[in-house]
């Protein structure tokens, strides 16, 4: 039996609830991770601390995400001179890079401990993401990976901090495979607040013990 989208308002108020507490919460009390974290990136490489991504939200609107830098600041225009052709052919499908060259000392930490997503406590707060969601996708991803209807349903949520695919899958799981988008799925359908639950252990059982680590 096929699969059913179901709207369910209870939970998105009550998710959105708990967003807006918990972003709050942790602002407050990561507060000095975030600057310690901030000061060690400005000291250790030139460019800024903090790198805002452009990526879809709900509703397919464009939005910006907001992570700790962890690549050198010019990556994003020297990739042929940072990859080799196999690393390129591999950003050009994945959009990621085993081994990346681009990415700094203090940057290989924060992506291994997720500390450079910290920042989207932000997004979090103002609403164009959630706790728990899919983490978001460029538009590129989009079109190139799923089809009409899996973006339809994709644009019914808000993407997250964390969510099904962090939690089962990470850098285990690829877009070329069609593993990564069958999880992206599972959420749509299967979000409840005790999904939720388990997705939150779960994720913190993947960063401690660095399983899938980007």
């Amino acid at each position: 039996m096929k699969e059913q989208y179901k709207k369910k308002p209870v939970y998105e108020f009550v998710k959105r609830l708990f967003d807006i507490c918990a972003s709050t919460l942790g602002i407050i009390l990561i507060s000095w991770l975030l600057i310690i974290v901030a000061i060690i990136i400005k000291c250790t490489s030139k460019g800024p601390v903090f790198f805002k991504d452009k990526r879809v939200g709900k509703g397919g609107k464009e939005i910006h995400v907001y992570k700790f830098r962890s690549m050198y600041v010019d990556a994003e225009s020297r990739l042929k001179e940072y990859l080799t052709p196999e690393q390129l052919e591999q950003w050009y499908k994945e959009r990621k890079i085993d081994n990346d060259p681009r990415i700094t000392k203090v940057g290989k930490f924060i992506r291994k401990t997720s500390i450079d997503e910290l920042p989207q406590m932000f997004n979090i707060f103002i609403g164009n993401m959630s706790i728990f969601g899919n983490r978001p996708i460029t538009k590129k991803e989009l079109d190139e990976w799923y089809t009409p209807e899996q973006k339809e349903l994709l644009y019914k949520i808000k993407p997250g901090l964390t969510g099904y695919w962090q939690a089962y899958g990470r850098s285990d799981v690829t877009f070329a495979s069609g593993e990564r988008q069958k999880l992206d799925l599972i959420y749509v359908y299967k979000r409840s607040t005790w999904l939720d639950i388990k997705i939150f252990f779960r994720t913190i059982y993947v960063v401690l013990f660095g399983k899938g680590a980007k």
